[in-house]
């Protein structure tokens, strides 16, 4: 395989929730399960119409807490509080980092329209990315083809010559649709070992 470029998720890859006790305590408090508030942030009708474009993520947060009635404040809190767990992958992003002074490399996330800004402004790693490809501004999402052949053609690269990581299955079956390259992610440290193996006698 000729590797051109490397395309990365976000959520569960580069950023991960290592701890949930805020989450968790978010959840009691409004009488939900860990699983029901992720549901409902993530999967519920506003969350995949925020991730699509269709509303704002203020206008997300707003609706599905609308029946808790919270004030301006308390509505950061709870942003604050769901997220309170999530961590940077330092160590992925300095990889990413270093595979684009010979590769091509890209940011893939299904996200809400105040990504763009955490990216630059919170974590400051937009420097690691040639692209970076959100669904809420591109109105679409993994594991829609439409989203993956939109970010191969901002790279300028063929299916073929690139390698996708996510942590979602569904997201890697329709990589290999398309025939990209693809590796599941399950640690860090288990793909920082299969990309070494990829890279092995590989060129750019």
């Amino acid at each position: 395989m000729d590797i051109h470029a490397f395309i990365w998720d976000l959520g569960g890859v580069l950023v991960r929730t290592e701890d949930y006790s805020s989450r968790q305590k978010l959840a009691d408090r409004f009488g939900l399960s860990r699983g029901e508030l992720e549901e409902l942030v993530f999967n519920s009708e506003s969350g995949k119409k925020a991730q699509l474009g269709q509303i704002s993520a203020l206008q997300h947060w707003k609706f599905i807490t609308r029946p808790f009635q919270l004030t301006p404040r308390e509505l950061n809190e709870f942003q604050e509080n769901f997220w309170g767990g999530d961590r940077l992958d330092e160590t992925l992003v300095d990889t990413i980092r270093s595979l684009r002074t010979q590769y091509r490399t890209a940011l893939l996330s299904n996200a809400f329209s105040d990504l763009r800004d955490m990216i630059s402004q919170q974590w400051m790693i937009d420097d690691a990315f040639d692209e970076i490809v959100i669904s809420s501004e591109v109105g679409a999402m993994k594991p829609a083809a439409r989203i993956y052949k939109l970010t191969l053609e901002q790279l300028n690269v063929r299916p073929e010559h690139a390698v996708f990581i996510d942590d979602f299955p569904q997201n890697i079956r329709a990589a290999r649709d398309l025939n990209l390259e693809t590796i599941h992610f399950k640690s860090p440290e288990q793909i920082l070992g299969a990309l070494e193996r990829l890279l092995q006698n590989k060129r750019p």
